[in-house]
């Protein structure tokens, strides 16, 4: 897989133009919307037309860089306390469409770092073609960064499942995930779905199950349609059928994506991922989170203090579309290394 080779190409970015697949149109229509400023990347993440937390990182850094090249702008950004108030309220405005996807917040705390340190010395012409510069530099680095994810995961999915006798040595492996995790959530390539292709690249993936992942249906409408358009092995099952795939024996392993996590390893994912890992838990199979460093938010302890997109604690039941994991249940992997939870 290349930038220019992606079976799915979600973001597309040339030239000062962001235009996105409408995801809330899959799989019956492939239609792209064009964004055009902060306030519509703001909208198309709170609507759900773009999801995953890599994609709505990348989303909102590549609106702001149509925004900032903009003649409009100009005038509002002549000096460098305007241009570092106009990209912080810009940024607080794009956080807040989707608060458990830490790499928007991510992405505005190291470009505040960049402001301070490597970018102070230069006038305000130079700050703004930096940040530009920066910002349009996100996509590429996020593909890089799911195929690191995609080559590390394979490594340790591969020695967990030989490890625990559940696939021969050089055996074909049949994985489980759940949402979307794609080049649909991402960049390109994807994390846990990234994972897969590179399992596949090696002749090594059986099959991969995806399961609807209710209430959006984000494995039946986006996944699914990932796995049609590489030509992947994969079954799409319901919610409900999880259990018994395990128990019979069709499942080897688990490995799914993340909106955010905490540094004792909580994660906050897609309703339905408790559930998968505590199953996954009682039939010895191994689940791990596939995830960029930019997931991580080293600033929370643990996952009680994610506030979840309803605005209420992560912890709290019957969230409409997202829940915590707890580190104990994970094996986990982040970016080109493994990380166990202590």
């Amino acid at each position: 897989y290349s930038l220019s080779k992606m079976s799915l190409e979600a973001i597309r970015y040339a030239n000062g133009e962001l235009s996105i697949i409408d995801q809330l149109l899959l799989p019956h229509q492939t239609v792209y919307i064009r964004i055009a400023s902060c306030e519509e990347a703001w909208s198309a993440i709170k609507r759900m037309q773009v999801r995953g937390a890599p994609a709505i990182g990348i989303v909102g850094s590549l609106a702001m860089a149509v925004e900032l090249k903009s003649p409009d702008t100009l005038s509002q950004v002549d000096s460098s306390a305007k241009l570092s108030a106009w990209l912080g309220a810009k940024w607080d405005r794009l956080v807040s469409a989707r608060p458990t996807a830490v790499n928007l917040q991510d992405s505005r705390e190291r470009m505040f770092r960049l402001l301070s340190t490597d970018w102070s010395a230069m006038d305000v012409a130079g700050q703004r073609l930096a940040a530009v510069e920066w910002l349009e530099s996100q996509l590429e680095q996020d593909v890089r960064s799911c195929r690191a994810i995609g080559e590390a995961g394979a490594n340790a999915l591969l020695q967990s499942v030989e490890e625990r006798g559940l696939v021969p040595p050089g055996g074909q492996v049949n994985v489980l995930t759940h949402c979307n995790t794609g080049s649909l959530a991402t960049g390109g390539y994807g994390t846990a779905l990234g994972v897969v292709r590179s399992l596949h690249n090696r002749g090594r993936l059986g099959r991969i199950f995806c399961t609807e992942t209710r209430p959006y249906n984000q494995g039946a409408r986006l996944t699914a349609y990932e796995i049609v358009a590489d030509g992947l092995p994969g079954t799409l099952i319901c919610d409900s059928m999880v259990a018994a795939a395990m128990a019979s024996g069709r499942v080897h392993a688990v490995v799914l994506g993340a909106d955010r996590i905490v540094s004792n390893g909580d994660t906050a994912n897609k309703i339905g991922t408790y559930q998968i890992a505590v199953l996954a838990r009682h039939h010895s199979i191994p689940f791990f989170v596939a995830a960029p460093l930019t997931s991580i938010d080293f600033s929370m302890r643990t996952g009680s203090e994610i506030v979840s997109r309803s605005g209420r604690p992560t912890s709290w039941p019957a969230l409409p579309a997202n829940e915590l994991l707890v580190a104990a249940l994970t094996s986990g992997i982040r970016r080109s290394t493994l990380l166990r939870p202590s």
